[in-house]
């Protein structure tokens, strides 16, 4: 029997992981695989293009509303290519760790039977907030909900500076459970040398860069049209990267406990290619 492949992506706020996450996954579910994707962004905004934009509702909504007696239908919908989406939530503002909504939304999963092999899941998505900046964050990767991990980064200074923290989180994991880092995901924000020096410190880190998905604005259209762009236009150049990822995703046969930069060793990388003079 088919082993389901848990997947988190981690990343800086704003670095496009959830624009990244849901292209991955068009690709992969156009390759015919049964992918379930679990938004942990208070936002719910994980799969809205896989939804064509229709707000789903969370899991801590449902249980705010609903109290403990929950179906599974209430939470999930199935989106682009039969791709099953969720929505964690969050609490409400002001109240409560964001984190929270995570634990609860993988709990509630597993107790109504998601996850089951009946289910024939290829894939589970994580698309996790931020920087590992808490235990509810580092969920996924804590309690061995997601096994492999990839980082969207660029070659901007503090997208690099969060893929090292993330490093620093999944190496603590990795030393009693099963998480390994498959890798980074540069996601082009058309730095200067961008491409070498995120492949140059992949290799420090003792990774790779599984894929450079070069910047384009027919993301962005396909985003105002509230699609991926593999279902907006899939004649389009950026479908084709989209399809790229998704194909070194499915193949990727390295996973790594990761070394973690010193940061004079990540600004030794900004000033060898010249963005730090």
């Amino acid at each position: 029997m088919k082993k389901m492949r848990k997947v988190a992506i981690y990343g800086k706020g704003g670095i496009g992981k959830s624009t990244t996450t849901q292209n991955t996954v068009a690709g992969l579910a156009e390759m015919g695989k049964k992918i379930m994707v679990v938004g942990c962004d208070p936002k719910a905004d994980s799969t809205r293009l896989l939804l064509g934009g229709l707000a789903q509702k969370s899991v801590l909504d449902t249980l705010r509303e609903e109290g403990e007696d929950v179906e599974l239908e209430n939470i999930r919908k199935k989106g682009y290519a039969n791709v099953w989406c969720v929505e964690s939530g969050g609490p409400e503002p002001g109240v409560g760790c964001a984190g929270r909504g995570i634990i609860t939304s993988i709990n509630m999963l597993e107790s109504l039977g998601a996850y089951e092999e009946s289910e024939g899941l290829d894939y589970a998505f994580y698309d996790v907030l931020g920087d590992v900046v808490c235990g509810g964050f580092a969920m996924p990767i804590r309690d061995g909900k997601a096994e492999e991990i990839y980082i969207v980064c660029s070659g901007e200074m503090m997208a690099m500076y969060a893929a090292n923290n993330i490093c620093k989180g999944i190496m603590k994991f990795a030393q009693s459970g099963a998480v390994r880092l498959g890798g980074l995901i540069c996601n082009s924000r058309a730095v200067d040398n961008e491409k070498e020096m995120i492949q140059e410190m992949a290799k420090i880190m003792g990774t790779q860069m599984i894929y450079f998905v070069p910047r384009d604005n027919d993301v962005q259209r396909a985003e105002i049209n509230r699609k991926t762009v593999i279902e907006w236009n899939p004649q389009a150049p950026q479908a084709d990267h989209y399809r790229g990822l998704a194909k070194a995703i499915d193949e990727n046969q390295m996973f790594v406990i990761p070394k973690p930069m010193e940061m004079d060793t990540l600004e030794g990388l900004l000033m060898e290619y010249g963005l730090l003079n």
